[in-house]
This record gives C-alpha cells, sequence and structure tokens, in this order.
C-alpha cells in the first residue's frame, strides 16, 4: 500500500483560516480520489482528544493519524530549524508552509518526496499584515522550502509569477487552485436565518477582516458617496486589526450609525444566506493569492465586483465588474462608481450573476486533488 500523510494541522489549529478550510476540503478529496492502491493519513501536532476525534469525524476514509509529541507552537519552531523529522518516509503533503522540511535523498529513494504549498507572497508585499513572529516563521519556512522541497503548490498563476521574484523555483512549481466548500449551500431554512442575521432587504455584502490589506476601508469611504446614498454594507468576518474600529471608520467617512455592520464570522449555512442575498457581492482587497469568496459569490449567482489584483482576475476570469487600485484616493470613487452601476442596471448584474455561477462551475475540489495525486505521481 502507498501512502500519502497529509498535514491535517491546520484542521484544529486556534485560527483555522482560509487554510484550514482548504486543508479539510483537499485532505477529504484525497480520500475520495485515492488511486488504487494508495491511503491516505494524516499527520497532527499534539492536541487534545477531541481534536484527534474531529479530524477523523470530518475526514472519513482516514487511514491512520500520526500524532505528534510536540504541541503546535514547538513543532513550528522545530521545523523552522530542521530541529525533527517524521519517523519514516514516503510522500507528504502540506496544504501550507508548516512542514518537516529538510534535507533527503530523492536519488536513491525515488518516493521520498516533500511538498509544500504557498498560498501568497503578503510576507513581503504587506508584510505589516503579519505580527514579526509570523512573518519571520513564514519567510523563514519559504527559505527552507527552496531549498529542500520537491515540489511548490500555489494557487494561481500569478502568485508563481510574484513567487519567482523572490525565489525561483523553477520547475518546481505547480498551480492547483481551490474551490467553493462543499459545506457552503443554502440550508433548509433561509427565511429564519436572514431574520436572525437581520438581513436588510437590499445591501451589499462584502468579506474579510478590517485590515489595510483586504480594501475595506476604501470600500466604507465608497458609501458616502451620493451614488450609494443610503444602501447598507454587511461584512463578514473576524474582528479588526490593530485597533482598526468598523464603527470609527464608518463615522469619519460620515455614514450614519449603523450604515455599516459587522457580521462578525459566519457558519457556512448563515454564509450561504447572506451570499446570496446580497445585490452586489465586492471584494476590494489589494493583494490576495486566491480570492475564493469570490467564487463563493459567484457560486450563488451574485453579482461581483472585485479588485484588479493579478490572482483575483486571474480566478474571476471577467465574471466580475473590475476597479482599479491604482490612485488609493480615487478608489473609493471608482468602487461605488463599478457598485452603482451593478445596483441600477439589472441587465448587467442579472448577466454577471450568470457569467459568476459559469465561471464557480470550472473548480471543483476533485480536480484539485486528482492534480495532487497526479503531482506525486509526476515526482
Amino acid at each position: 500500500m502507498t501512502t500519502l500523510r497529509v498535514i491535517v494541522d491546520q484542521i484544529v489549529a486556534p485560527i483555522p483560516g482560509g487554510i484550514g478550510r482548504y486543508t479539510e476540503e483537499l485532505t477529504r478529496e484525497l480520500i475520495h480520489t485515492a488511486p488504487l492502491g494508495c491511503e491516505v493519513t494524516g499527520v497532527v501536532s499534539a492536541s487534545p482528544e477531541q481534536d484527534y476525534e474531529r479530524i477523523t469525524t470530518l475526514l472519513p476514509g482516514l487511514a491512520g493519524l500520526f500524532k505528534s509529541a510536540l504541541a503546535r507552537r514547538e513543532l513550528e519552531v522545530a521545523w523552522q530549524f530542521g530541529l525533527t523529522r517524521l519517523p519514516g518516509s514516503g510522500m507528504l503533503h502540506a496544504p501550507g508552509l508548516f512542514a518537516p522540511l529538510s534535507k533527503h535523498d530523492r536519488l536513491n529513494n525515488v518516493g521520498d518526496q516533500t511538498v509544500v504549498t504557498i498560498h501568497d507572497v503578503i510576507p513581503w508585499t504587506h508584510p505589516e499584515s503579519l505580527s514579526p513572529r509570523r512573518l519571520a516563521w513564514y519567510k523563514a519556512m519559504t527559505k527552507r522550502a527552496y531549498k529542500y522541497a520537491d515540489a511548490v503548490v500555489v494557487p494561481t498563476h500569478a502568485v508563481a509569477m510574484e513567487l519567482a521574484e523572490i525565489y525561483d523555483f523553477g520547475d518546481r512549481i505547480r498551480v492547483i487552485g481551490g474551490a467553493v466548500s462543499s459545506k457552503l449551500t443554502t440550508p433548509i431554512d433561509p427565511e429564519a436565518r436572514a431574520e436572525r442575521l437581520a438581513l436588510p432587504d437590499r445591501y451589499i455584502l462584502s468579506m474579510g477582516t478590517l485590515e489595510p490589506r483586504n480594501g475595506l476601508v476604501p470600500l466604507i469611504q465608497s458609501l458616502s458617496r451620493p451614488e450609494l446614498d443610503g444602501i447598507p454594507l454587511l461584512i463578514a468576518g473576524p474582528e479588526g486589526f490593530k485597533g482598526l474600529d468598523l464603527t470609527s471608520i464608518a463615522a469619519e467617512a460620515g455614514l450614519e450609525e449603523g450604515r455599516v455592520r459587522s457580521l462578525g464570522y459566519l457558519a457556512d449555512a448563515d454564509l450561504a444566506v447572506a451570499l446570496g442575498r446580497a445585490a452586489v457581492f465586492v471584494f476590494p482587497s489589494l493583494a490576495e493569492g486566491f480570492g475564493l469568496p469570490v467564487i463563493e459569490a459567484f457560486n450563488f449567482g451574485t453579482p461581483v465586483v472585485h479588485s484588479d489584483d493579478a490572482a483575483v482576475v486571474e480566478v474571476a476570469a471577467g465574471a466580475g465588474l473590475v476597479v482599479a487600485r491604482d490612485d488609493p484616493e480615487g478608489y473609493p470613487d471608482r468602487l461605488a462608481a463599478a457598485i452603482s452601476t451593478v445596483l441600477t442596471d439589472q441587465e448587467l448584474a442579472s448577466r454577471l450573476g450568470f457569467l459568476g455561477q459559469d465561471r464557480a462551475g470550472a473548480f471543483s475540489w476533485k480536480d484539485s486533488a486528482e492534480k495532487v495525486w497526479q503531482l506525486h505521481a509526476d515526482l
């Protein structure tokens, strides 16, 4: 039996985030698409017993789970300095940079291979988005990946090109994107959920943490333009970043109280309702590696306005309305103009909805998993 070991630790991390979702969805499909004679096992840091149970529940068919003696923080440090390895050898796949990257003998053991995933180059383009410790860790692990990884998965060609300017991985790069979560579907009680979330009849929806890189500040400022008078903005995502406050930013933009509202972190069913009922979804991010929220909005036929970040433009492929990020002072005006166009042109909104649903169908976790299996076979 050939075994593919997948580092599934991010699923039970304190803040799983997008990489946690990516890990769960990809690993589940790696299990489902395993070739004849192949199996998938997981690797996790020392964790409470309920975390181990959660992993096996979320990933039915997982052939085994290796439990490190080191907790996540200690294992991160150990792997950062190459101080510990996993027992045995064989295929290892990391859905992030959290991996035991060290020298190994591929010449005499072709099956001994390590593949990691680099989701973006934010540590270099927007280092202020990370704490000093996380920034140092990402840069150190990317350097180790350059030295020791047999292949590196990136989500878009845009990230591949940006990464090449930092480290030239050459033909070790493989572009494999993500997809909409299998859990993100309209629930059986949408009306009740909409009422509980206090969703207005017509609203703009965005998603992300309130930090400079995500472009939410210029989006909030855009609401002060007369063409968007009165329409509310709802933002799904965690709380603010380094002292940024939604209420104060809205007040500074001259918006009336309650015009901008945070929905906080939403469960999949609630997010599906919020996405499906939005008049327009706006993704103003200044830097991304993939832009999954755009695909999620496309999936529900919601018209999308998004920035011209290269990765987002690549993923959207013309199915959304693009807004240029240059001239930061004029960005709120351009966002307002694009949003107003969608809100007032029903024919355009409908066309974008159909284009988006078609584009969302181009991505699937099954396809991503099959490409990962092919990558390891090629190695």
